[in-house]
């Protein structure tokens, strides 16, 4: 079987992407320092692939380990790379923390896979990369803005550090710029896992409606947007996972138009803070309590996806709806109170 190393697999899009993998008939590694996940999530893989992928805890900032694991395991196909820290906050309290973390572990990757001759890449990036655009839908085109964080600053930078390893070297990269990746799989196995308090909307409407985090913010009202409410793009995680199957797929069978390219990763529509609440409560039969708090510094007013290019050149398209999505997390923090990890 292929080989495939993902990093950061035991994460939440990870974990679903080694999952697609899996039931491709690829064989998966996985590397991750369990910083951001949970060991037990290997476990629940297995109940859902009846495999179980090979797993190395390391932290791929280590230089020498990442090249010795390279030099055991020289038969590795392509990699994606999911490992980063990614708390937007977070990073704006401790930038060099992500600096260090989210740049040193990919020039590492980089280097070894380049000793190694494994020359197929697929990285993990964001929207963030756009800012607030000026037109929407937004498509690759549009201009990359000055980051708002410093999370944001390492995907920027990340994206161009790749690009020019492919221009003097062998490697075919795909940066795939996601929107906001919500939803669980549909055995409720595996789902997102925020460690303390939730930054993203989705895990603290479902931690707030099983009564775990109390009263849901809304943060502002007052945006220029139909409900006044923030618009975003909310993808199901188990399409942002298939995606990286198709573009891993894509260079392996030399598809690639070029060495370095970008996909969006969204269903090209809009939905507002106010529409994923009501489309929760509707899809679950569970109401949620929530007020009007003071914006956040930092949110944008809104964007969503331009999918054309990864409808008709990657050849992707998302099939899952947001309440499909909004029921199957809700499924999964169920299961996460009852003690399934």
């Amino acid at each position: 079987m292929t080989k495939i190393l993902v990093t950061g697999g035991t994460g939440y899009i990870g974990s679903h992407t080694v999952v697609e993998l899996q039931q491709s008939g690829y064989e998966v590694l996985i590397i991750d320092n369990l910083a951001n996940s949970n060991i037990k999530i290997l476990d629940q893989i297995t109940k859902i692939t009846g495999k179980r992928p090979e797993f190395f805890q390391m932290d791929l900032c280590d230089r020498e380990k990442v090249f010795d694991f390279f030099s055991k395991q020289n038969d590795i196909a392509g990699a994606i790379h999911f490992a980063a820290y990614k708390a937007v906050g977070e990073s704006s309290e401790f930038p060099l923390k992500y600096y260090k973390n989210n740049l040193f572990s990919l020039v590492n990757l980089l280097e070894a896979m380049d000793k190694a001759g494994c020359n197929n890449l697929v990285f993990s990036s964001s929207c963030t990369v756009y800012g607030q655009p000026d037109v929407l839908p937004v498509t690759e085109d549009a201009p990359v803005q000055k980051a708002e964080s410093p999370y944001g600053n390492t995907k920027q930078i990340s994206e161009e550090i790749i690009f020019d390893q492919s221009k003097t070297s062998d490697l075919k990269a795909i940066s795939l710029r996601y929107f906001n990746p919500i939803g669980a799989h549909e055995t409720a196995l595996i789902g997102e896992l925020p460690i303390g308090v939730p930054s993203n909307l989705v895990p603290f409407i479902t931690q707030s409606a099983i009564g775990k985090r109390g009263k849901l913010k809304v943060w502002g009202n007052d945006y220029n947007t139909p409900d006044g409410t923030p618009i975003r793009d909310y993808i199901h995680v188990v399409d942002l996972a298939k995606a990286h199957l198709v573009a891993l797929e894509r260079m392996t069978n030399n598809k690639s138009e070029d060495q370095y390219e970008v996909f969006n990763l969204g269903t090209g529509k809009g939905n507002s803070v106010l529409d994923v609440i009501l489309t929760f409560q509707k899809a679950t039969e569970v109401n949620v309590d929530y007020e009007i708090a003071q914006r956040r510094p930092g949110d944008i007013v809104q964007v969503w996806a331009d999918t054309r290019k990864a409808n008709e050149v990657l050849g992707w398209k998302t099939n899952l709806e947001l309440d499909v999505a909004l029921k199957s997390a809700w499924e999964w923090e169920k299961n996460l109170a009852q003690g399934i990890l």
